[in-house]
């Protein structure tokens, strides 16, 4: 869960016309709210003062741990990601999330905590050698056991899976696996940056299958450099074929500090060189009729489920109901209490940071109470459905009379339908859902894009 930063003003979001929609550097996709930009350095000290609170009650914590190393940086990536560290330098790397977490694991508001979810993000989770995997996650439990965890998460990139790795990934713990497949024919992988191909998809995923982990999930990604209708359709077919327990479907967008973009800059363009936002929505509407035809219920603008009273996604859950996170490693962003915040964003000055005993903190922001509710009411609308009694029980606000004004303009475009306790998403508003959040922002951060 990391992030990078810079920022760009956008139009107002519903102002392009659907026929224009071609797309342009940026990022798309809302992560949080408010948005990184109003995070700032100067802020750091709210990180500090949560930390010497009284350990809340009846507040799930969750665990982040990023990983920042992979094998090749995906032409469409931009998180924090190193291709270059040697053993020793990943054992190095290593060694400082762990002093990390001892030393903000001793603080006042993190005492008798356990971890109710646990993510492994990257990067590259599955990079790491079994030895790694386990030295690291041994250490973990001990300074905070997770024992009453609900699930622990882990991103795994195909080709780095051995059925070695894959024995050890289910050992330490993990209950969700997620496949960062995002295609499954080769030249589509390749031209896009990816390091697996279709052979190792196969393999890592049977074997994995054959763990008994209690969750699969596999990414896709529609709309990549040089995408077909027809290839997307047999990505479709091929990922219903495995019957995962999930599946999580992202729309191509090309942010600023990515392969594509520079390659764009560089030619003087402004269209990506990726479908156009009509055919990204068409063909994701496309895999969800497709799933739900094989037994699938649509959980969310992005995911379909095969069981959706079993399948839950706890970390996205618990973080979209206000929960706290603790960042870990470099680049990583969370929140605790109401002060959400990011690690240093270069692995230099984060574990420099530690060596001298200090906070690796780089950036924070302390939300108020309407931000709060607003964070939570456009999150949680990403899922397709939210009942307004959750918020009045919550935050003692009618939403309904709150946000009037956007719910009755979306209403009538026919993004969602609004009933007493029930607003429910149209399949068109669930589609493009992340640039209709824009309506619900307070004026202070209705222009602000952060990628």
């Amino acid at each position: 869960m990391s992030s990078s930063s810079e920022e760009t003003v956008l139009n107002h979001p519903l102002q392009k016309p659907a026929e224009e929609e071609a797309t342009e550097a940026g990022n798309y996709f809302v992560a949080n709210y408010p948005p990184f930009s109003f995070w700032k350095p100067e802020y750091k000290t709210k990180v500090e003062d949560v930390l010497d609170r009284p350990p809340p009650r009846d507040v799930p914590l969750g665990v982040y741990f990023h990983i920042p190393f992979c094998r090749k940086r995906c032409h469409f990536c931009y998180f924090r990601v190193y291709t270059d560290k040697n053993a020793a330098e990943i054992r190095a790397y290593i060694n400082a999330g762990i002093r990390e977490y001892e030393i903000v694991a001793q603080r006042a508001y993190l005492q008798g905590r356990k971890p109710r979810f646990v993510y492994f993000g990257g990067g590259t989770p599955s990079y790491l050698s079994v030895d790694q995997l386990q030295d690291l996650t041994d250490r973990m439990k001990a300074i905070m056991p997770w024992d009453e965890a609900e699930e622990v998460a882990f991103e795994c990139e195909p080709g780095t899976l051995s059925e070695k790795k894959l024995e050890k990934i289910r050992e330490i713990g993990v209950t969700r696996l997620s496949l960062g497949v995002e295609n499954f024919d080769d030249h589509i992988l390749e031209i896009n940056g990816r390091a697996h191909r279709g052979k190792e998809i196969e393999r890592a995923y049977r074997f994995a299958k054959s763990l008994d982990f209690p969750q699969i999930n596999i990414d896709l990604i529609a709309g990549m450099m040089e995408e077909t209708e027809d290839n997307w359709k047999r990505v479709v077919e091929k990922a219903i074929s495995l019957e995962p327990e999930c599946v999580t479907i992202y729309q191509m967008e090309v942010p600023f500090n990515t392969t594509i973009y520079k390659q764009m800059k560089e030619g003087g363009k402004l269209t990506a060189p990726v479908a156009n936002w009509q055919t990204k929505r068409r063909w994701v509407d496309y895999a969800f009729a497709e799933f739900e035809k094989a037994g699938y219920g649509v959980s969310s603008a992005y995911t379909v489920v095969k069981n959706p009273d079993k399948v839950k996604f706890v970390y996205r859950d618990a973080l979209w109901e206000g929960s706290d996170l603790l960042p870990l490693g470099v680049a990583s962003f969370g929140i605790l209490g109401d002060v959400h915040y990011q690690n240093q964003a270069d692995v230099g000055p984060y574990m420099e940071a530690l060596d001298r005993g200090e906070s690796p903190v780089f950036r924070a922001y302390e939300t108020s109470a309407e931000e709060r509710l607003v964070r939570e009411f456009i999150l949680r609308l990403k899922l397709g459905r939210v009942r307004p009694s959750y918020y009045k029980n919550k935050f003692g606000v009618d939403v309904l009379e709150r946000f009037a004004k956007p719910l009755a303009y979306l209403e009538s475009e026919g993004f969602i339908n609004v009933e007493e306790d029930l607003l429910v998403l149209s399949r068109d508003g669930l589609l493009q859902v992340d640039r209709l959040l824009h309506e619900f922002f307070l004026p202070q951060h209705s222009h602000a894009r952060y990628t």
